[in-house]
């Protein structure tokens, strides 16, 4: 491996702040796509085309995963505004959250949430209140244990008093809150989407399914194990958070019978390219083993949280290409996608697509959440 794999200044790129998509594009498999084909070829076309490049008895692999709405105001007793990102449930009624401003949240605080907008006309007198029980050194975030009547989950009320979570560098969009959902999202529990997803549409996927081409799902909840920053130099020492998984037994069916037919496995996102790899690979329960030293295994199913962390040098277990957005510099996520096709090549193509014209699609590549996608080939693959 180049030794310039493991540091993280190799993997920023310059991107100017016009080209971060604030809205989605109407309709959804209209974004751009760049395909890479073969280790230097690639081209240029739209989401609905994908289906010419795909074989039959290929197996699309998507997270089924929703975005709650877990983004909530409310106030501190001395009225001062708080906002919460829930992350994920601990334990009964306690959520870690990411509270803004953080540092002023100790142990004891008593934060009291306000509805959101949709919901004030008709529960005005509803209350619901959480206190700080501690804090979480690995996030930085809050563990917060919230006052709910005996029996009631909190996800049922986070319609009343949540907001769907755009990312922050969403800051001028006219989307509505379905439009960051893919449109087979069905198990709630992710705080951010698998924007790869967002590009299919109902017409799409028939047009798949004309040319043989099957699709089965699996569950990630996205969370700040995805797009919690990389802050060390050598990513090598960089440790993921756990995410919950689950790839059920019909899954890992389909995967094995596509193998056996010689289809080819195409994960849609890199979340489901975490929630594969790690129910396939022992160390993902392992984070002191480095990408070579990962041992072999076979995909089974399996129900829990996955910390496998994916960089140049990943002995891959059983995806063949992938479907992708542009992802942030210095991100895991780019350090994933470099895993595949390498570093130097991967951002060679960011530069590509930043320098595409609009030409007769009608407008440059954008990047990010709303943005466009990459399809990686197997015949790309390093």
């Amino acid at each position: 491996m180049d030794q310039l794999d493991y540091w993280l200044e190799s993997y920023n790129y310059e991107l100017p702040e016009e080209r971060i998509a604030q809205n989605p594009v109407i309709p959804r498999d209209h974004s751009r796509l760049l395909v890479i084909d073969s280790p230097r070829s690639h081209h240029h076309c739209l989401f609905k085309n994908l289906p010419e490049f795909l074989q039959p008895g290929d197996l699309l692999v998507l997270n089924n995963t929703r975005v709650l709405p877990a983004r909530l105001y409310g106030r501190k007793s001395s009225g001062a505004v708080v906002e919460v990102l829930l992350l994920e449930e601990k334990q009964h009624h306690c959520w870690l959250a990411l509270v803004k401003p953080g540092k002023r949240f100790k142990p004891g605080s008593v934060i009291e949430f306000e509805l959101n907008s949709i919901s004030k006309a008709d529960f005005q007198e509803h209350k619901l209140r959480a206190t700080v029980l501690d804090t979480d050194p690995e996030t930085g975030g809050r563990l917060l244990k919230f006052e709910l009547p005996e029996g009631q989950s909190l996800i049922p009320l986070l319609e009343q008093f949540g907001n769907i979570p755009f990312p922050p560098y969403v800051t001028e969009t006219e989307a509505l809150p379905e439009q960051y959902q893919t449109i087979y999202a069905e198990r709630s529990g992710a705080v951010a989407a698998p924007t790869a997803g967002l590009h299919f549409t109902e017409e799409l996927f028939q047009c798949l399914e004309q040319k043989g081409i099957d699709k089965t799902f699996l569950t990630l909840h996205v969370g700040v194990g995805t797009f919690r920053p990389v802050e060390v130099d050598n990513i090598t020492q960089h440790q993921m958070h756990g995410e919950w998984i689950e790839v059920p037994e019909e899954t890992v069916d389909k995967i094995e019978k596509t193998k056996a037919s010689g289809g080819r496995i195409i994960a849609v996102g890199t979340t489901a390219v975490r929630a594969l790899e790690g129910a396939a690979n022992e160390r993902f329960c392992q984070p002191e083993l480095s990408p070579e030293n990962s041992p072999k295994s076979t995909l089974k199913s399996y129900c829990g949280k996955t910390n496998l962390y994916i960089y140049p040098g990943y002995k891959w277990q059983v995806i063949d290409g992938l479907i992708t957005n542009f992802h942030l510099p210095k991100s895991s996520l780019l350090m994933l996608v470099s895993a595949l096709i390498g570093r130097e090549r991967l951002l060679s193509l960011y530069q590509v697509a930043l320098e595409e014209s609009a030409n007769e699609f009608g407008r440059q590549y954008r990047f990010y959440s709303f943005g466009d996608a990459m399809l990686i080939l197997p015949e790309a693959v390093l």
